[in-house]
């Protein structure tokens, strides 16, 4: 044997070490498990957007434990089934943290999927990481560790909502409650009642209609005048929120909107000057945020072509909370240790333009600052390619948008 041959074969077993010890080192696997086609795609698509520009800022601070976050995606079609069969398959990728926004429905079933999944595989958890499934229940009595909420829910929202609108004398003393009948709705309808005595109003209806299925609202439209309400307040989004607008322009009625969703896309675009005058609470509103506004403003369109709306500034800011967690997990064995690292998420913070966030370790909802805008042609910011946009009410801090955990959350945490 000669020398050269000698000193190769040495060479081997070394070799096989640093390919094992390279091999250990598991990236960190992110899945969006979306609705990214069909009719409510818009969505989806937007959570994902929002996602893709929040791991890019990941990965360019250096990804975690030296290595870049993958980014993995899956199409839920649109219903929990569709959630339930995708989720396996990020399980068998080797998805670490699920993010999820659109659709309450979806968000429970993908939580309760996960919830049943850790305690079938320990030692390959997995954590949810809600974005804006807001329905009640989730950091209620369906509340578990490995489930985070980064969005509001509908007692945070209307509670914003009716103060803002009380201090701008547009609320009146008479409100028509419409919502649409599912988890959210019937959360809507139930903050609105809750709310009630401090807006200084009674409400005179409460309608929940089926969802995405109503063609005409003129018969709502109808019992609305009836009421002779002041207000309408609605969790309404989509086609459901648009058209029952639209109807109410059609049968002239001079009632003000307070909505959750006017800013979803297409919306001003869609309604015209009908929206003017009407309010919105929402989680970010550039005018409002002042200087870092902008600045997030400038880059979030300089990365993905367009200016951050709707939900995609809640689904980053989430997602920055999710980099300072995975900055405090330390690799355990070359891997993320999903435990630690939802502990570590449990205490996570995160100064957005819009104010200190916080996640809450009692059940997992975040603490946001929450800001009240009216559709005006006087807003610094158009939407929609028109000559109106959101012009900020009042805004709240996370102290004073925030509302009591709910006893029905019973938090069970691993050893």
């Amino acid at each position: 044997m000669t020398k050269r041959n000698h000193f190769n074969r040495a060479l081997v077993p070394t070799l096989a070490l640093l390919v094992c010890g390279a091999a250990a080192a598991a990236p960190v696997k992110i899945g969006v498990l979306e609705t990214l086609s069909g009719p409510q795609a818009s969505s989806g698509l937007a959570y994902r957007a929002a996602v893709r520009y929040a791991i890019d800022q990941i990965n360019a601070a250096g990804g975690w434990n030296g290595e870049p976050v993958q980014l993995l995606e899956y199409d839920n079609q649109g219903g929990p089934a569709g959630a339930a069969d995708k989720l396996k398959a990020a399980a068998a990728d080797g998805v670490q943290l699920i993010v999820q926004g659109a659709s309450s429905a979806i968000g429970g079933q993908i939580t309760e999927d996960v919830r049943k999944y850790n305690l079938r595989n320990p030692g390959k958890e997995m954590v949810y990481l809600n974005v804006g499934a807001e329905a009640l229940e989730l950091t209620g009595e369906k509340c578990n560790f490995y489930h985070f909420r980064f969005a509001g829910d509908a007692q945070i929202r209307t509670k914003a909502l009716v103060a803002a609108m009380k201090q701008a004398n547009a609320l009146g003393t008479r409100v028509y409650s419409i919502n649409q009948n599912y988890s959210w709705g019937q959360d809507m309808e139930r903050a609105i009642v809750d709310n009630a005595s401090a807006g200084g109003y009674q409400v005179v209806e409460k309608t929940l209609h089926d969802v995405n299925k109503v063609q005409d609202f003129a018969p709502y439209v109808a019992k609305i005048a009836a009421s002779k309400a002041d207000s309408v307040l609605t969790g309404n989004w989509s086609n459901d929120l648009l058209l029952l607008m639209k109807a109410s322009r059609s049968a002239g009625l001079k009632v003000r909107f307070g909505t959750v969703y006017l800013d979803q896309p297409g919306n001003l675009a869609n309604a015209g000057d009908l929206a003017v005058g009407h309010f919105v609470v929402h989680t970010f509103n550039a005018e409002s945020a002042g200087g870092e506004g902008e600045k997030f403003v400038n880059d979030y369109k300089a990365k993905t072509g367009h200016d951050p709306v709707f939900i995609e500034p809640q689904t980053v800011f989430g997602m920055a909370m999710v980099a300072d967690a995975l900055k405090r997990t330390p690799a355990k064995g070359g891997k993320l240790d999903v435990n630690a690292f939802a502990k570590a998420l449990e205490s996570a913070t995160y100064k957005s333009p819009m104010g200190e966030m916080r996640m809450r370790a009692a059940d997992h909802q975040v603490q946001m600052p929450m800001v009240v805008s009216t559709v005006s042609k006087d807003a610094r910011y158009k939407a929609d390619g028109t000559d109106m946009g959101f012009t900020p009410v009042k805004r709240f801090s996370a102290a004073e948008a925030s509302s009591p955990a709910q006893a029905s959350c019973d938090m069970k945490r691993p050893d």
